[in-house]
C-alpha cells in the first residue's frame, strides 16, 4: 500500500495532505512527483479528476520550500514558482488547492485573473508573493505596470495547455516565457495530447522531457457511464427537460447537472427557459462578471441550484465533490472538449453519468468523438414524454414530496388557523354595494351655485375654441 510518505515529503507539507484527507497517491502523483522533486521536465497526461494538481503541486512546494521565511519585506518574497492557465475558475481552484498544500509553511500563495478589480492584486504582488497562479493576460497587464517581477522563477507549469492553445493563448504565454530564467524547470500537464501540444512542448521544454500517461490517450474515465441520444433539433429542450424531471434518484428530478452548450446565447436562453418550467437553474458564460460567475458557482456547490447551464468556458476548472451528472446540450465542437466536458463527472472513483444529445446534423462531430476516444457510442432514438406521461411524473413527483413530508408543530398550528380563517367560496370576494336593493332618489332641491358655475364654463369653451380657429382677426374684434 502507496503513501505520500515514500516520497519524502517535509513534515509540514504531509501534514496538510494528511489534513486534507488525502490517503493514497493516484497514478498521476506516484509517477510525476519522484520526477518533479529531481528537477526534471515533464509532459503529463491524465485524465480529469485524477490529481493533476498535487501532482505538480506538492513536489514544487517542496522544492521552493528552502526559501520559505517570515520576513515583512517584499523583496524577500520573489516569485518562485508561476502556475499558468486557461480559464479563472481553474486558476482559482489551482490556488486554492495550492493554499492548503503550503499552508503549515511561510510561503505566500496568490493568485491574479481578469474580470475582477485590479488594485486589490497588485497590492498583493507588491507585497511579495513566492507562489503565483495566474491567467496569461491578466499577469501580462500586472508586468507591464511592473506591479511583479519574473526573474527569479525556479518552476513554471502549463496546466490545461491545449486549452490554452485552443484559447489563442500561445503569443501570451510566448511573452511570459521569455521572462522567465532559462535554467528553470517546466511541467506541462493536459488530459489530452494533440500534435499542437506536442509541437509547443518542444519550444516549451527541454529536449527529451519526462512523458508520463497513466492512461491510454485521450481514454475518458472508466467510472463514467456514457449516453448518446438521437434527436431533432425541435425536440431538444423538450428532451432535456424530460430528463431533469425523471433521471433522477426514484425517476425522480435531478440535482447538480451541468449542461454544456457551444454558444453564450444559447446558455442564457436555455437557462430561462428551464427557469419556466420549474426547473432551479443559473447561467455561467464569458459574458459574465466573476463576481455573477462565482455567485452561480457558489450557488449550485451549496445545492441552491440545481442546473448549470454552461459554455466551455466552465469544462476546466470545475471541481465539485460526487458531481453525478453531466449534460451535453449541444455536442462540442472540438472532441478533446467532450473529455473534459465529462471529466467534470466521475472524479476521484466516484460514478457519475454523461448524457448528449445529437441531432443528425451532429453526425461528423460526433464521429470525432468517437475516433479520440477509441469507442462507439449506441445512439439511440429519443422523443419527449407524452401529456399524459408528463402529468403521471408530476403526480409522482407530488405523491413522492407527500411521503417525504413531515408535519411539525408549527404545520398544525397554521393548518388550524387557515380552518378557522376558511370562508366558503360564495362568501368570498362579494362588495356589500350589490346586496343592496336600489332605492331612486328624488330631490327638488335647486341647482347650487358651483354647479351654475360650471354650467357657463362649459358653454363658454366652444366659443373660445371657436375664437382661436378664426384666427387673430376675431380674437380683436371680440
Amino acid at each position: 500500500m502507496s503513501s505520500f510518505k515514500q516520497f519524502n515529503l517535509d513534515p509540514r507539507i504531509l501534514s496538510a495532505i494528511e489534513r486534507i484527507g488525502y490517503k493514497e497517491p493516484t497514478p498521476i502523483q506516484l509517477e510525476a512527483i519522484p520526477v518533479v522533486l529531481k528537477g526534471g521536465d515533464v509532459m503529463g497526461a491524465a485524465q480529469t479528476g485524477t490529481g493533476k494538481t498535487a501532482g505538480f503541486g506538492l513536489p514544487l512546494i517542496a522544492r521552493i520550500l528552502r526559501h520559505a521565511n517570515t520576513s515583512m519585506s517584499p523583496a524577500r518574497h520573489p516569485v518562485r514558482a508561476l502556475i499558468l492557465t486557461p480559464t479563472r475558475e481553474l486558476a482559482d481552484q489551482v490556488s486554492t488547492n495550492m493554499m492548503q498544500y503550503a499552508a503549515d509553511t511561510p510561503l505566500r500563495v496568490g493568485v491574479v485573473y481578469g474580470g475582477v478589480d485590479f488594485r486589490p492584486q497588485s497590492d498583493m504582488l507588491r507585497r511579495g508573493v513566492e507562489i503565483l497562479t495566474a491567467t496569461p493576460g491578466r499577469l501580462l497587464d500586472h508586468i507591464e505596470q511592473r506591479a511583479t517581477n519574473l526573474s527569479q522563477v525556479e518552476i513554471v507549469v502549463l496546466d490545461e495547455a491545449d486549452r490554452m492553445l485552443d484559447m489563442g493563448f500561445l503569443p501570451d504565454i510566448s511573452r511570459i516565457l521569455k521572462l522567465l530564467p532559462a535554467s528553470r524547470q517546466s511541467l506541462m500537464f493536459s488530459a489530452t495530447f494533440s500534435p499542437d501540444i506536442t509541437k509547443l512542448a518542444k519550444n516549451f521544454l527541454r529536449p527529451d522531457p519526462v512523458v508520463i500517461e497513466v492512461a491510454r490517450q485521450n481514454q475518458t474515465a472508466e467510472t463514467v457511464t456514457q449516453e448518446v441520444y438521437q434527436v431533432t433539433d425541435r425536440d431538444k429542450t423538450d428532451v432535456l427537460i424530460d430528463i431533469l424531471k425523471t433521471r433522477g434518484v426514484e425517476n425522480g428530478p435531478m440535482t447538480q447537472v451541468i449542461v454544456f452548450v457551444n454558444a453564450k446565447i444559447t446558455c442564457r436562453r436555455l437557462a430561462r427557459t428551464l427557469e419556466r418550467v420549474g426547473i432551479n437553474a443559473d447561467a455561467i458564460h464569458g459574458d459574465k462578471t466573476q463576481e455573477e460567475r462565482q455567485a452561480a458557482l457558489e450557488g449550485f456547490k451549496s445545492g441552491a441550484i440545481h442546473v448549470l447551464v454552461a459554455t466551455d468556458v466552465a469544462a476546466r476548472g470545475l471541481d465539485i465533490k460526487e458531481l453525478p451528472y453531466v449534460i451535453n446540450y449541444d455536442v462540442p465542437f472540438s472532441a478533446e472538449d467532450y473529455v473534459h466536458r465529462i471529466g467534470r463527472t466521475g472524479r476521484a472513483g466516484a460514478h457519475g453519468l454523461a448524457v448528449m444529445l445529437a441531432t443528425t446534423e451532429d453526425t461528423r462531430l460526433v464521429e470525432a468523438i468517437e475516433k479520440l476516444t477509441n469507442q462507439t457510442f449506441d445512439q439511440k432514438p429519443l422523443r419527449p414524454l407524452s401529456r399524459q406521461m408528463r402529468q403521471e411524473a408530476r403526480r409522482g413527483e407530488r405523491d413522492r414530496h407527500d411521503r417525504e413530508r413531515v408535519d411539525t408543530p408549527e404545520d398544525e398550528r397554521l393548518a388550524r388557523e387557515r380552518a378557522r380563517a376558511y370562508v366558503p367560496p360564495a362568501q368570498r370576494h362579494r362588495d356589500p354595494i350589490f346586496d343592496t336593493p336600489y332605492r331612486e332618489r328624488r330631490t327638488n332641491s335647486r341647482p347650487t351655485e358651483e354647479l351654475r358655475v360650471f354650467e357657463r364654463e362649459i358653454v363658454r369653451k366652444p366659443r373660445q375654441q371657436a375664437v382661436l380657429l378664426c384666427g387673430f382677426g376675431a380674437l380683436r374684434r371680440r
